[in-house]
């Protein structure tokens, strides 16, 4: 018998969808962060602009926020949700040395938003690294994480 609590599993032990027609309409926030760690000599070719495929950062902002629209089609139990925003921001942190990503999706539905958060960050740390591999292979895509979430049953999560 299969514990109650895996809501993604069926009685036979089967992957299922949950059913969300029963909750209530919510307001939702989630906000997910990661980073792509780098050599300096990279992180200054990103700062100037002087890597050959273009502007890394505004592909991979555009690439995140596609990403992240794109996530029930990704993610196999995840519900289509309408996003009321998804925005992706970068910090270039020397210290690092590296990329960091926060993205930031709200909706107001009946399932959280944190796989959309999650998504966009995983995706515009990708493409930082497609961008940027002519010049360095050894880039680590680490620490994808939710940090916030806000709405919903379950209630808020702070993990700053």
């Amino acid at each position: 018998m299969t514990d109650p609590k895996l809501t993604h599993i069926d009685k036979a032990g089967n992957a299922k969808m949950v059913d969300v027609g029963d909750k209530s309409v919510t307001a939702r926030m989630a906000i997910a962060k990661g980073e792509v760690k780098m050599n300096l000599e990279t992180l200054t070719l990103i700062r100037e602009g002087q890597l050959k495929k273009g502007d890394v950062l505004t592909v991979a902002q555009v690439a995140g926020i596609a990403g992240g629209k794109k996530t029930s089609d990704l993610i196999p139990f995840c519900h289509p949700l309408p996003l009321n925003h998804l925005s992706v921001d970068f910090e270039l942190d020397d210290s690092l040395p590296g990329v960091r990503i926060t993205a930031k999706a709200k909706t107001e539905g009946k399932t959280g938003i944190e796989m959309e958060a999650l998504t966009a960050v995983s995706i515009a740390a990708l493409t930082i690294y497609d961008m940027a591999k002519a010049a360095e292979k050894t880039m680590i895509i680490q620490n994808i994480r939710l940090v916030e979430k806000r709405g919903g049953k379950s209630g808020d999560v702070l993990n700053e």
